[in-house]
């Protein structure tokens, strides 16, 4: 069969137009002409989500773990051919420098609105951008952070490196672990009250609606005690922790102060001695790369679902 220049045309448009895939990031529609080969992950969180979708091979570097974590040593063997190329967030000129395609970020994990780094002054380099989903509360409205929050990231990072069918499968490995678990917990009677203490002594660092602990601890059965405050990671005053008076309080480990010395500095002060959680010694230490959407979301459940059921 012969074909005009005409009808050739027209086929190549279609086989382009096939190729394409549009994915919801945040508050925009991201369309990609093709997977990127050169991309960079902020974040130990994120970079994991890339490493356990097995897209090493399309990165160039990550950004913005050493400066707050340290890589355990199944991530320091994921990423050992790949540079991190810059400590803490990183510049538009990095990421330029970089040649990179993709940029794997979130608002709080590596951009900040109004700053340098963003989906608009990336794309004049040919770096596309997608957002974390949890992060998009600080651009617009969402619902308060859930499991789903999860496993939207991995779907879309699924669509766009064209590696769906292994982001399904975990996926749904993932809900089916966790459902088998859960389903073998003893009942609680009611949920305890938890506080998610991430830092600072003036004022603590907390978790509200928006941010993935609080998916975590609901998933636990738990209800965070700041499930109403409508904000994602954000400072409240102690007076409002005092007064709910938390049963278990998780501490986030990671960064300088370490998750023992934030345990003493609770037990130790006077205005938090009538807290049940200091009074019976019940606190629970996850990780940050636990705490933030990521696949040891799982994990964290767990640890969790034990800590309320006084495992």
């Amino acid at each position: 069969m012969k074909l005009n220049l005409t009808t050739l045309a027209a086929l190549l448009m279609a086989g382009s137009a096939m190729a394409q895939t549009t994915v919801q990031s945040c508050d925009r529609e991201v369309t990609f002409d093709a997977p990127p080969q050169a991309a960079i992950s902020n974040d130990v969180n994120l970079t994991e989500m890339m490493l356990v979708l097995g897209l090493a091979d399309r990165m160039v570097g990550y950004t913005g773990i050493s400066g707050w974590n340290k890589l355990d040593e199944g991530m320091t063997a994921g990423v050992a051919a790949l540079p991190e190329l810059s400590s803490q967030y990183p510049s538009r000129e990095v990421l330029i420098g970089a040649d990179a395609d993709f940029f794997f970020a979130g608002w709080n994990y590596g951009m900040k609105v109004g700053g340098e780094v963003t989906p608009e002054t990336l794309e004049p380099f040919g770096i596309q951008v997608y957002e974390l989903t949890e992060s998009c509360i600080h651009i617009g409205e969402k619902d308060a952070a859930s499991m789903g929050d999860m496993y939207n990231d991995l779907r879309n990072l699924g669509t766009i490196f064209d590696v769906s069918d292994r982001a399904t499968a975990l996926i749904e490995g993932y809900q089916t672990e966790l459902v088998t678990f859960l389903a073998d917990q003893p009942a609680l009677d009611t949920a305890p009250r938890v506080f998610v203490y991430d830092s600072g002594e003036d004022v603590p660092f907390t978790a509200g609606r928006y941010a993935m602990p609080n998916a975590l601890i609901e998933a636990a059965g738990g209800t965070n005690i700041m499930n109403d405050f409508d904000k994602s990671w954000a400072t409240v005053g102690w007076e409002a922790v005092v007064e709910r008076n938390p049963e278990i309080i998780v501490i986030v480990n990671y960064g300088e102060v370490t998750a023992a010395q934030k345990r003493e500095f609770m037990m130790s002060n006077p205005a938090f001695a009538d807290i049940d959680a200091v009074r019976n010694d019940r606190f629970v230490v996850l990780e940050y790369v636990e705490v933030t959407p990521g696949p040891r979301n799982i994990e964290a459940v767990k640890t969790l679902a034990a800590a309320f059921r006084g495992e």
